[in-house]
């Protein structure tokens, strides 16, 4: 089963980014290695976001992220195991598990 392992930080954890990423190149390594790794991205800071809605048949364009939190989505990984509790050890061994917060939640098929 395909789960996303989804890294919220905070602005801070963005600009230290140069520094964890030595951190976050070993764990994409540790899961390429053990033949779970099945995509991911980091993603640029929330302010490069651009939000749309429909409304009313009327395309409605917000510059900025969807919501204004003190975390956001800065990444994911996307793997491949057997069940949750294989998905959950791999997330805590997500760099982002000891200073942010890390979301596990299964894919649906398309």
């Amino acid at each position: 089963m395909k789960y996303a392992i989804l890294v919220y930080e905070t602005e801070q954890d963005i600009r230290d980014r140069p520094q964890t990423m030595p951190a976050y190149g070993a764990y994409s390594q540790a899961l390429a290695e053990a033949g779970v790794a099945a995509g991911g991205a980091a993603l640029h800071p929330s302010h490069t976001a651009t939000t749309i809605r429909l409304q009313n048949g009327q395309r409605n364009v917000q510059d900025g992220p969807y919501a204004d939190t003190k975390e956001q989505l800065g990444g994911m990984f996307i793997i491949d195991v057997p069940d949750l509790d294989t998905a959950m050890d791999w997330a805590a061994r997500c760099p982002a598990a000891s200073n942010c917060a890390v979301e596990v939640r299964p894919l649906l098929p398309m």
